[in-house]
């Protein structure tokens, strides 16, 4: 898991079949201090959160969490979110 900073979402006009009516984010991930930015933002799905613009994330490249999020056994998302720091 990684903390993350929500910065904007994507759209696209042709999805995998898992991806129908799911929020898709662009967030930066931080490195282990949870202060710098660490690497190239990712794009993350967030099927239970309801994360937006600002927030700060926590997200999961766990590919069975995918899986069962989206209850397909062939999707494609690699991130997901899974939860919103709330200070």
């Amino acid at each position: 898991m990684l903390k993350a900073k929500v910065m904007g979402s994507a759209t696209a006009t042709l999805k995998h079949p898992s991806l129908e009516g799911r929020r898709m984010l662009v967030v930066q991930p931080y490195g282990p201090d949870g202060s710098k930015p660490d690497g190239d933002p990712l794009v993350a799905v967030d099927t239970c959160c309801g994360a937006g613009l600002g927030d700060e994330v926590m997200i999961t490249s766990d590919g069975r969490t995918a899986r069962e999020m989206l209850g397909s056994d062939n999707t494609p998302v690699r991130w997901t979110v899974t939860g919103i720091n709330d200070r």
